[in-house]
Order: C-alpha cells, then sequence, then structure tokens
C-alpha cells in the first residue's frame, strides 16, 4: 500500500511525508478515527515511506527492493499485531493476514474474522503476543533504516498484554518505531496511549468518496454520490453497501423482528427473537448492536424533517415511515444506553440469550414512552 492508494487525506499524507523528509519521527505514533477512513492503509503506506530507499516528494518509491517486499507484505523488519481467535499470536494467522490485506485495504474487525473463520469467537490480543512483540523488537535492524511494529486495534489488547508492552513502548530500541491503529480511542488503556503521539483521521469527505466509488466500482456519478451519502464518510460502509447488501439486509430483517415483537408485546414472538440472535456469534450480535444504534440515530433525525442529513436505504426508510415516530427525545437516549450496555455485555462474553430477551423488554418498555 501506498500513500496513493489512501482515499483523500492529503493534509495527513503531507504531514507525515514532510515528518520523514524533516527527520522527526516519533518513536510511537497511534493513527485514531472512525472505521472505515483508511487508517491501516495509511500506516502502511507511512511504513513503506520510511523504509524506502529512494524517496519521492510525495511517495515511496515503488522500485527498490525495500519497496518489492512492501509490496508483498513481507519485509524483514515489518511487523503486525492483530486480534485472532483460539488463545493464538498473530504470526500463526500471518499468511491469511498477508492474504487478507492483498485482497482488502478497506474492512473492519467484522471482515477479518469472517475471513478466518472465527465463527463465535472474537477477536482478542492476547496477553502472550506481548513476549512475540518484545523478542522481535530485541533483535537488530535486519536491513531497513527502522524496524516498524504496526498494532491494529489496540483496544483489542488484553490488558496484561499491554501492560507488558508499557516500557517497550516508551523506550523502544533504537531505530524501532511503533504504529498504532485505534477505531475506539476510549478502550485504548490509557498508560498506551499516553506514550504514543496522536494523529487524529477524519472521515473521508463527500467528493473524495464519490469519485474513489466511481473508480473502483465504474458506478455512475449519481450511483456513487448516493453510495457515499449513505456511508458518511466511511469507504469500508460503502464497499458493504456495495458489494454485501446480504449482510445489510441481514442486521435489518433482525432489527424489524425485534422491534415487531417488542411492539406487540407478545413474549412468545420477543423470546423466539432473543433466541434467533443468540446464535447468530457474538461479532454479528456486536455488529447487530452497532446497526441498531445507527438506525435509531437515523429515525430520530427523520422526526426533524431533515432529509439532507439523513443516511437510510430504501427499506430502510419505508420501514422508518411508520417507525421513526416511536423515536423520539423521551426514550432515544435511553435506546442509546441499553443497546450499548448489550454491547459491552456481549464482549464480557455475558450470555447472549439473557441479555437480547432483557433487552427486548426494555425496548417494549421504551416504545411506549
Amino acid at each position: 500500500m501506498y500513500f496513493r492508494d489512501v482515499i483523500g487525506l492529503q493534509d495527513v499524507k503531507r504531514h507525515l511525508i514532510e515528518s520523514v523528509q524533516s527527520g522527526f519521527m516519533p518513536h510511537a505514533r497511534i493513527f485514531y478515527g472512525p472505521e472505515g477512513v483508511g487508517k491501516l492503509p495509511l500506516a502502511i503506506a507511512y511504513a513503506r515511506y520510511l523504509n524506502c530507499s529512494n524517496r519521492g516528494s510525495d511517495d515511496a518509491c515503488g522500485k527498490c527492493p525495500s519497496c518489492h517486499k512492501f509490496d508483498k507484505l513481507a519485509h524483514p523488519d515489518l511487523h503486525f499485531v492483530f486480534p485472532v481467535v483460539k488463545s493464538k499470536v498473530s504470526d500463526e494467522y500471518l499468511a491469511e493476514w498477508r492474504q487478507f490485506l492483498s485482497e482488502n485495504r478497506y474492512f473492519n474487525l467484522s471482515r477479518w474474522l469472517s475471513f478466518i473463520d472465527a465463527q463465535n469467537a472474537q477477536g482478542i490480543i492476547y496477553s502472550k503476543e506481548s513476549e512475540e512483540i518484545i523478542h522481535k523488537l530485541n533483535l537488530k535492524v535486519y536491513e531497513a533504516p527502522y524496524k516498524v511494529m504496526i498494532v491494529w486495534l489496540p483496544e483489542k489488547m488484553h490488558e496484561t498484554c499491554a501492560n507488558k508492552l508499557l516500557k517497550m513502548v516508551e523506550e523502544p530500541p533504537a531505530n524501532t518505531i511503533f504504529l498504532l491503529v485505534s477505531e475506539d480511542r476510549e478502550n485504548v488503556l490509557q498508560t498506551i496511549w499516553s506514550r504514543c503521539q496522536p494523529l487524529q483521521i477524519r472521515a473521508i469527505e463527500m467528493e473524495e468518496m464519490t469519485a474513489a466509488i466511481e473508480q473502483t466500482y465504474h458506478l455512475d456519478h449519481a450511483q456513487a454520490l448516493s453510495y457515499a451519502r449513505i456511508a458518511n464518510g466511511s469507504f469500508t460502509r460503502a464497499v458493504e453497501l456495495i458489494t454485501s447488501s446480504e449482510e445489510r439486509d441481514f442486521y435489518f430483517d433482525l432489527f424489524k423482528e425485534m422491534m415487531r415483537a417488542s411492539v406487540s408485546r407478545n413474549i412468545k414472538a420477543i423470546r423466539e427473537v432473543a433466541a434467533t440472535i443468540a446464535g447468530i456469534g457474538r461479532e454479528r450480535q456486536k455488529s447487530l448492536l452497532l446497526y441498531a444504534l445507527q438506525l435509531f440515530r437515523e429515525y430520530f433525525v427523520s422526526n426533524l424533517n431533515m432529509p439532507e442529513i439523513v443516511y437510510l436505504n430504501n427499506g430502510e426508510q419505508q420501514f422508518g415511515e411508520r417507525f421513526a415516530p416511536f423515536i423520539n427525545e423521551s426514550n432515544i437516549e435511553s435506546f442509546n444506553d441499553e443497546f450499548t450496555l448489550a454491547h459491552r455485555q456481549i464482549e464480557q462474553n455475558g450470555n447472549a440469550r439473557i441479555i437480547f430477551l432483557d433487552l427486548c423488554l426494555k425496548v417494549t418498555v421504551l416504545l411506549k414512552k
């Protein structure tokens, strides 16, 4: 991945390039911002530029031995840490990771876990990963100017692992650079955060997003603009809208079942939908809850008669014509609190059947407010 492969963010690219050219390279950076805006591609492009032997004014050369190895993500001084399953370490999934990155530039945790067939498991950076990191970084730089460790989603790092890395992040060996890529800064251990220079990555601008969609998927301007508007700054979401509409439809169908059962106050129907959701796996359960939070936001805003800031597809709009009036000032904050709590409980491996049964019963009460 090169800087030119990252959609938009020209100001951030220029800042990173100029920092290298001026010789100012913090030993630890954390790229943070919303999902799908290009933080990981940006980190890899920055790592490539750092180690390129013939840097250009706006990108790596693409011709030197270092760049050829980065093309395959197989440079001996480039290391990755990322969430895995089955209490393993990242290196045990390195072949899959390289294949996945070669096929996907913009993605989320759910897609990665689906690729490795994680099933019901949650992605975690396990405590024993710290030993692997310390071992790798204590070795001398192999052939490049810098040894680079890219940690994708440090918020998924086990606290024991994070605590063992504090000294390494604060005082890494010579010519070693940490690049952390976070989508949830609130859940990054504060002691890790405080040892990194933060770099906020904003959402992709509408014009940049639209142009990228047109070029990537060969859509006309009107279609691309429609997808860009709903994606609201996330190219990952745009890709899902274009290529994986079935997954979004799946969450939408579950959301409708959940709301209809709750409105009806039919205990049998509520128990059935809770059991259905309990069987879809934890990562999909979390995605469903985040999707529901997004819909609540859109339906609440739609009641304000401001269609220009509502981001719904046709099916969601049609359902909202009847459902949106149920989402109002009296219950919107409670919906947010309850669904956020359920998301946290699922992350903590709570009993999904009980969590969603309880949530449906709470929705029954909230919809009557």
